[in-house]
Formats: structure tokens, C-alpha cells, sequence
């Protein structure tokens, strides 16, 4: 077994260069090849173009042991990976029963004609392991050449995964094993940057083996901390990792919200669970923003009573409460209505928790008291109300995922007793 084993992505697809399509493939691909102690070392993606995606195989070929190629698997005349590894590894075409029944039978249950094109999505290069689709027509494609594997998937990333899970990931952890551990451990920090972060555990940091690194991933109100170690006692790496984990919780103290890789609205639902609480959310210039992240959760039906998005005046008041007064004396975007926004909500829908948002995003908006930027977001609970006011310079949507962060970081420190009413 090579326990240095390398592999290289290569991503096919015009629309992936014009920026039509998001590449996500490759990121699975590196998670999943990272478990077994490969480390991807280059990603490309090249047009649906011959000699391109040619030169990039000769040149990945060299530097890795692994070659996964996306896209250009399919019926129509755009896909040219197929043709182009046989070429390349010779051979001839030969059909594959076994994919030939799948492409009938899939066919048949859908009550589609079946055309000959889709025929010859069974059609494979003899130079190659056939890797079953389950999930799809056309099929992977396996070859070998002095030691080095290339493996072609489609870019479909639901097929893909398939066929890596099932078929491609199996037959490379024969092949190249996993005799170097890897260990991973995220912390979660919210409310300062990357900066200021970086900072408060620089000693920490400067202590840390050659073999073990730290990485900053700033986001939207947070930054992750990553402890990556590499080592062939997997016990010892994890052992060491769990000590520097700890020394950077402890010195970061409230601004620890997670020790798992998650966002924040999966933190917020974990707490719920625990402790059998509901919220309620009422939104204004976030959007539903807040009420989609919670509900790509699932089960949060069991925390999440509802929401409501009530971006006018008049459906602040008839939606969340609000006293006209208020809005009037006050203004829309003010601590006083953020508050009324957040009470009114919960007692409407009954949660033990609620939370609200109301803020200018900008470009025309805003006043003089409350530029621009100006977000009041408040949380009402058992505690009483709390709530604080925030200002972000970037662009519409930016604003709008820091209002979203912020507005999710002040529930958790509520819940957390981090924060409480005055």
C-alpha cells in the first residue's frame, strides 16, 4: 500500500468555466479521499474540449496516483470523455450486459421510449473496470497505467457520489489504503474576526507541532478553527488534537459556539433538543432567510413552531403585534419595534423563545438616525427582552447574511445564558 498516495480532480464542462454551474464535486471528492489519508493536491476544470482535457490528464498523471475526471459522461454529442479514454488508453468498445439491462429496465419502469443513443450509454472501452451506476445510465469508467489509477464519473454530483461511495472509493482503499491517520476538529467562534481570533491564541498556535496545523475559515459573523493532524498512531494524533482543542476553547471562552463543523442554525437546533424548546422567528429585512436555514434541519418541526416574514409596517402590526405607536414614534427599523416584533410573535404562536430582525439593507433605504446598514435584531424568552443593534457596509445580500448570523448568534447566547436582560 502507498500511504502517500495523491490524486488530482479534473472537472469537464464548458458550463463549469462560464460560471453557469458550481463546481461541488471536487469538494466532496477531497472530504471523502481525505478520510482515507489522500490528500488532493491539484483541482482543474477544463472545456468540453479534446486536446485541453488530454494535456490535463498527461499532466495530473505525473503529478498524482489518483485521476478522478467529471462530466462529459452521457447521450448527447457534448460528452466526449468516453470516446476520448479510449483514445487514450486504447482498447475497443464493448457493451456491458449488466448496463445494458439497467438502461432497459430504467427505461421501462419510466415508460419512456428508449432511443439508441441511450443504447450506447452501455457501450465501455474493454481497457476499463466498469463502475455501476445505480442511480443513473451512464456508468463509471476505471483504468490503470504503471500504478496510477484514472477514474471517470459523471458530473451529475447525485450519480457521482454513488458510484464513488459504492464502487470507486472500495477499490481505492485496496489499492492505496489508509495507513496515514488524519484527524480533523473544528471549533466554531462567533462575534469577532479573524483577526482578533488569531490574536488571542497566537502562543497556542506557535506551539503546535510540525504535524499538527490550525486554519482560519472566516464566514458570514464567524470563524471556524480547524486542527488538521497527520501521523500513523491514530490514537496518539487524536489524543494530541483533543489537548489543543481544549487550550483553544478554554482561551476563547463565550466566543466558542460549536465543537462540530455545523452552522450555526444546527447548534441552535441541538440545544432545542436538549432542552425540549421551541422559537418562533419574525423577520423583516432578512427575508425568511432565518425561517429556510432552520427548516433545511430536519425534524425541526419539533422546535420551530413557525415564523413570519412582515416586511411592511402594516404587517408588523397585524402579523407581529406591533403597536402603530410604536412604528410612528419610532420608526420601523428601532430597537423598540425589534423588540415588540420579537414578544408579539411568541405569545401569537406560543413559543418558549422568539426571535426578530429589522434593518435597512440598502442601496435607497435608511435614515438619518438609522443609516443605511442599520440592523436592531431582539430575542424574547423566559429571561425577559434583549436586544442589539448591528451595522454592516457591504452589499444587499451581504448585509443580509450578516443579518441572519447575527441574529442567530444572539439566540444562542440567549439560550446559553451568555447574555442576558438588563
Amino acid at each position: 500500500m502507498n500511504s502517500n498516495a495523491k490524486a488530482s480532480v479534473i472537472t469537464i464542462g464548458d458550463e463549469l468555466l462560464i460560471g453557469q454551474t458550481i463546481d461541488t464535486n471536487s469538494a466532496w471528492i477531497a472530504q471523502r479521499l481525505n478520510a482515507l489519508g489522500i490528500d488532493l493536491v491539484h483541482r482543474i476544470a477544463v472545456g468540453d474540449n479534446v486536446p485541453d482535457i488530454t494535456h490535463a490528464l498527461d499532466a495530473e498523471l505525473e503529478r498524482s496516483h489518483i485521476v478522478i475526471v467529471t462530466g462529459g459522461l452521457g447521450p448527447t454529442a457534448d460528452d466526449i470523455t468516453k470516446p476520448l479514454l479510449l483514445q487514450y488508453f486504447g482498447g475497443t468498445m464493448r457493451i456491458d450486459e449488466r448496463v445494458l439491462e439497467h438502461v432497459r429496465n430504467i427505461f421501462s419502469r419510466r415508460n419512456r421510449p428508449m432511443l439508441e443513443r441511450n443504447l450506447k450509454q452501455a457501450e465501455v472501452p474493454d481497457s476499463c473496470e466498469v463502475l455501476f451506476n445505480e442511480r443513473g445510465t451512464a456508468p463509471g469508467m476505471l483504468f490503470r497505467r504503471n500504478g496510477r489509477m484514472v477514474i471517470s464519473l459523471p458530473g451529475v454530483p447525485y450519480e457521482m457520489m454513488g458510484i464513488m461511495e459504492q464502487e470507486a472509493l472500495p477499490r481505492i482503499t485496496a489499492t492505496y489504503g489508509n495507513e496515514v491517520a488524519i484527524v480533523h476538529h473544528t471549533i466554531v467562534t462567533a462575534g469577532e474576526g479573524e483577526s482578533f481570533v488569531a490574536e488571542a491564541i497566537a502562543d497556542i498556535e506557535n506551539a503546535l507541532p510540525a504535524h499538527i496545523k490550525l486554519a482560519y475559515l472566516p464566514g458570514a459573523g464567524m470563524v471556524k478553527l480547524r486542527l488538521t493532524g497527520k501521523g500513523h498512531q491514530q490514537q496518539l494524533l487524536q489524543d494530541q488534537i483533543a489537548t489543543f482543542a481544549a487550550a483553544l476553547t478554554q482561551r476563547l471562552g463565550h466566543l466558542v459556539v460549536s465543537q462540530t463543523d455545523e452552522p450555526m442554525e444546527y447548534a441552535i437546533a441541538r440545544w432545542c433538543a436538549t432542552h425540549n424548546a421551541t422559537f418562533a422567528l419574525a423577520e423583516s429585512c432578512t427575508g425568511g432567510l432565518l425561517s429556510h436555514l432552520f427548516t433545511q434541519i430536519p425534524s425541526i418541526s419539533h422546535h420551530f413552531v413557525g415564523g413570519v416574514v412582515c416586511y411592511t409596517e402594516d404587517a408588523k402590526v397585524r402579523t407581529a403585534g406591533v403597536n402603530p405607536e410604536t412604528l410612528a414614534t419610532y420608526g420601523a427599523v428601532s430597537e423598540e419595534v425589534a423588540c415588540q416584533m420579537a414578544e408579539g410573535i411568541r405569545a401569537i404562536l406560543g413559543a418558549q423563545y422568539a426571535l426578530a430582525v429589522t434593518g435597512f439593507l440598502g442601496p435607497a433605504t435608511g435614515t438619518e438616525n438609522q443609516p443605511i446598514g442599520t440592523v436592531w435584531i431582539a430575542v424574547d424568552g423566559p429571561q425577559g427582552t434583549i436586544a442589539r443593534k448591528h451595522r454592516f457596509y457591504y452589499d444587499r445580500q451581504r448585509n443580509k447574511e450578516m443579518d441572519a448570523s447575527m441574529a442567530l448568534l444572539l439566540l444562542w447566547r440567549y439560550m446559553n445564558g451568555t447574555i442576558v436582560a438588563a
